[in-house]
């Protein structure tokens, strides 16, 4: 229980939290790194002590109800979900951490059901994401994204920053009441004192280490994108990202690949942005959102082998 606690803290957060605090890390890297620690760090101790006391001692806002803890306890089977998302997350591929870490859990608990409600509730978010994105930066935010674009190397107004930490706070906490589920799992579903302490003490050290980092090797599915390093683009697409998770969170406690919204996001933006800038093309960010779906796909394959292969294997090995 407490290994696979420890791989999905890690995992998830080098994987799914990037896609998250992305665009912020890129466009604040002149920053110290301990300072936007703190500031995440601070947003990820409200939401779960906020979370823990209002649902029971549940810090994933009600999302495991339809995971119950498997018959005979957490085994190794479930802790090899993260271990592989450890070793994707070290390859660069943006893999969904909800269908890696919970379809397991869903399979062995007998609920095969959830997985069709997670990927049809993912596959929603992320053509909302799309479509929203390809709208709004078609339309309303053409003009901006044409004047961002050409005075990305001007001196930005330092309102702009408050803009954007606004914005990156309302995103990472929206990210969290969706996707604590996948690391919470493999506690108790009310967690003690004593168990809270340890998941957040383990969640802020995880984080500090990734942001020592700058991000590893996911971050550069955000920095390949036109202008995520200009912090104004950077506030956009957060917003944008944010109000989407908040719209699914509302529709129903579900867990959902925020992973997919946050490859929708990308793709639509790029989509817009090349009709009317001058240095990218259409045929290029086609390729660039063909190489990130496919490789969210292959995760969803990976996800799917281990939540079925697992436990035949243990049925193999141990009857």
């Amino acid at each position: 229980m407490i290994v696979g606690f420890l791989l999905a803290a890690y995992s998830v957060v080098a994987n799914d939290s990037i896609q998250t605090l992305g665009t912020f890390l890129s466009s604040n890297s002149h920053r110290p790194w301990w300072v936007l620690w703190v500031f995440a760090g601070s947003i990820l101790l409200v939401v779960l002590f906020y979370g823990w006391i209002v649902n029971d001692g549940d810090p994933a806002y009600g999302r495991l109800e339809k995971f119950p803890v498997p018959e005979g306890g957490v085994s190794w089977i479930h802790a090899i979900p993260p271990l592989a998302l450890l070793i994707l997350t070290r390859l660069g591929v943006p893999v969904s951490t909800t269908f890696l870490v919970l379809t397991v859990f869903a399979v062995t608990a007998g609920e095969t059901s959830n997985l069709g409600a997670m990927l049809t509730k993912s596959a929603l978010g992320y053509v909302v994401a799309f479509v929203s994105a390809i709208v709004l930066f078609s339309f309303v935010f053409k003009r901006a994204t044409q004047y961002f674009h050409r005075t990305r190397d001007e001196e930005i107004p330092g309102y702009w920053v408050v803009l954007q930490w606004a914005s990156t706070g309302f995103l990472w906490s929206q990210w969290l009441i969706q996707d604590l589920a996948n690391i919470f799992v493999y506690l108790p579903r009310e967690l003690s004192p004593l168990w809270l302490t340890f998941g957040v003490g383990a969640l802020l050290a995880m984080q500090g280490y990734i942001f020592f980092q700058f991000g590893g090797e996911i971050q550069k599915i955000v920095t390949s994108k036109t202008d995520t390093t200009d912090i104004r683009a950077a506030t956009i697409i957060d917003f944008i990202y944010g109000i989407v998770l908040l719209v699914f969170k509302e529709m129903s406690n579900m867990p959902m690949s925020t992973t997919w919204v946050f490859l929708g996001v990308l793709a639509g933006r790029e989509f817009a942005l090349s009709f009317y800038l001058s240095d990218t093309t259409t045929r290029g960010t086609a390729r660039k959102v063909i190489s990130d779906a496919a490789k969210a796909l292959s995760g969803l394959v990976v996800s799917v082998i281990l939540a079925f292969g697992l436990p035949w294997l243990h049925g193999v090995f141990f009857g």
